[in-house]
C-alpha cells in the first residue's frame, strides 16, 4: 500500500493515509479520549444522476441499512446503538457517507465491532424488496404501503412545503445550463415512485467500487491492528473500478437572470446566488468565506447592520449570505425576507450593499475579525472525532486532496484586502448573478 502521512493542524500525531491496489483509501487519525469515529465516504451523489434517476443517490442512502445478506434490517442500527453509537448517513452533491460514533470499548472491542458492521453495510447491501416498497403510480390513492419509497416521497413532499427550499432550487436550477449540480439531491416523487430495485442496485454496483471510497478512522488505537481489520473487512472480492467522470462547469450567466415564483405565503422571499472557485482553490475558497462573514454572517456583518439594525423603518425579517463548497465549482448566495409591498427597495437595498464591497472597501479591521472567526471555527473542528472525520472526508472526497490542509492557517493568514477585491470582481458581479424571488399569490 502506499502511505502518505499529512500534518494535521490541532492533532498530536500526523493522519495516515493508506492506499490499497484497488483504490480503496484509508485514513487513520489520532485522537486521545474514549470515543471513536468510523466512516466512509464515497464518491457520488446527485453528481452523477440524470433525470431519469434523480434522487436515486438519497434513496440508496436509506437503503444501505436494510440488511446484508449476515445481518436482517435493524440489525446495524440496534447493535451499536445498543453500545452507545449514533448512526447516519448524509448525501449531497459529491458525496454519500455513512457513520458510526461510539465509545470504542475495552481493549477496542466495540469500535471493532463497529468496522465489521459498517464494512458489511458498505459492500453487500441486500436492497430487499419487501423494504423499498413496490413501483407504483402516484395518481393511485389506494396505495398504502409505507415502506422506504413512501418515506422518501414524503420527506421530498415535506420539503416542497419548505419556502427557502423552493427559492434555493430555483436559484439553484437556473445558476447551471448541463451540469448536474442543477438538480435536487433528494429528487422527485415520480423517479421514486418508478425506479426499481435493479435500477438501484446497478447504481450501487457502478459507483460504490473501491476507488471511490475512503474509509476513515478517528481516535485512540494501535494503527496497525485497525489497518488489518479494515482491510479484512473492506474485502472488496475483486470489484472493479469504472471509468472516473469528468464533468465540465458550466458559465456563469452574463446578465442577471430573475426567477420569479408565487406561493401561498405572506412575506417575500429571494436569493442571489453566484458560481465560485473550485473546492480544491483553498485561497479562492478562503477569499469567499472571508466575504461571506463580513457581508452576512450574524447580527455584526454589513448586511445585518446597515439593511435591519440601521433602517428607520423595518424592510427585512432576515437577511445573510452563505458560501457552499463543492468539487466542480463552490456557490456564493445571499438570501432575504421581506416586506412584500417593499420587495423592490429590499432588491435594490442588497444591490448596493453588493456594489459597496468594492465602493466602501473591506477594512483591515473586518478583515481581522474574519480571520479569527474562521480560525476558532477550524480550530473547532479539531475538538471531536465526529468532526475530524467530517472534515477529513470533505477534503479527500470534494477536495481529493488532504494535504491542503497542511497549510490551511497559512493560507489563511496570507490574504489581503486585494485579494478579497479580485474575488469580489472576479465571482460577485451581479452580472452573474441569478435572483430567484418568492412573492404571495395574487
Amino acid at each position: 500500500m502506499k502511505k502518505t502521512l499529512v500534518k494535521y493542524p490541532f492533532l498530536t500525531e500526523d493522519v495516515e493515509i493508506y492506499e490499497r491496489e484497488n483504490g480503496h483509501k484509508i485514513v487513520l487519525a489520532h485522537k486521545d479520549g474514549d470515543m471513536a469515529n468510523v466512516s466512509t465516504w464515497v464518491k457520488t451523489g446527485s453528481i452523477n444522476e440524470d433525470d431519469e434517476i434523480n434522487g436515486i443517490s438519497h434513496f440508496l442512502e436509506h437503503l444501505m441499512f436494510k440488511g446484508t445478506h449476515k445481518h436482517p434490517a435493524g440489525y446495524f442500527d440496534r447493535t451499536l446503538e445498543a453500545k452507545g453509537a449514533i448512526v447516519n448517513a448524509a448525501t449531497w452533491k459529491d458525496y454519500t457517507f455513512y457513520y458510526v460514533t461510539l465509545p470504542k470499548g475495552p481493549e477496542n472491542k466495540d469500535l471493532n465491532l463497529a468496522i465489521e458492521l459498517h464494512a458489511d453495510m458498505m459492500l453487500d447491501p441486500v436492497l430487499p424488496e419487501d423494504e423499498i416498497g413496490a413501483p407504483f403510480d402516484l395518481n393511485d390513492t389506494t396505495v398504502t404501503d409505507k415502506r422506504e419509497r413512501h418515506v422518501v416521497i414524503e420527506e421530498i413532499r415535506m420539503r416542497d412545503d419548505q419556502n427557502w427550499t423552493k427559492i434555493y432550487n430555483a436559484c439553484n436550477f437556473n445558476m447551471y445550463t448541463n451540469h448536474p449540480y442543477k438538480r435536487d439531491v433528494i429528487g422527485t416523487p415520480e423517479i421514486i415512485s418508478r425506479v426499481t430495485r435493479d435500477d438501484i442496485m446497478n447504481y450501487y454496483q457502478k459507483f460504490y467500487t473501491p476507488a471511490n471510497m475512503t474509509t476513515i478512522v478517528v481516535g485512540d488505537f494501535n494503527t496497525q491492528e485497525v489497518l488489518a481489520k479494515i482491510e479484512k473487512e473492506f474485502d472488496f472480492k475483486g470489484r472493479e473500478n469504472g471509468p472516473k467522470r469528468v464533468y465540465e462547469i458550466d458559465k456563469p450567466v452574463q446578465e442577471k437572470k430573475v426567477i420569479t415564483n408565487s406561493a401561498h405565503v405572506n412575506t417575500t422571499y429571494f436569493m442571489y446566488g453566484w458560481l465560485g472557485p473550485k473546492a480544491c482553490d483553498i485561497k479562492g475558497t478562503i477569499c469567499l468565506d472571508i466575504i461571506s462573514i463580513i457581508f452576512g454572517d450574524g447580527t455584526s456583518s454589513r448586511l445585518y447592520q446597515n439593511l435591519i439594525e440601521k433602517q428607520p423603518e423595518p424592510i427585512f425579517n432576515v437577511i445573510n449570505s452563505e458560501h457552499y463548497q463543492f468539487k466542480d465549482g463552490n456557490n456564493f448566495f445571499v438570501q432575504a425576507n421581506c416586506k412584500p409591498e417593499l420587495k423592490d427597495l429590499a432588491i435594490e437595498l442588497v444591490e448596493k450593499e453588493l456594489a459597496n464591497l468594492l465602493n466602501n472597501p473591506i477594512t483591515e479591521d473586518e478583515l481581522k475579525k474574519a480571520k479569527k472567526k474562521i480560525k476558532s471555527r477550524f480550530a473547532f473542528s479539531a475538538e471531536t472525532v465526529s468532526e475530524i472525520g467530517e472534515t477529513i472526508g470533505y477534503y479527500m472526497t470534494v477536495c481529493e486532496d488532504l494535504k491542503l490542509i497542511e497549510e490551511y492557517l497559512k493560507d489563511l493568514e496570507s490574504i489581503t484586502i486585494e485579494d478579497l477585491n479580485t474575488s469580489i470582481k472576479t465571482y460577485l458581479n451581479i452580472n452573474n448573478a441569478v435572483l430567484s424571488v418568492l412573492v404571495p399569490e395574487e
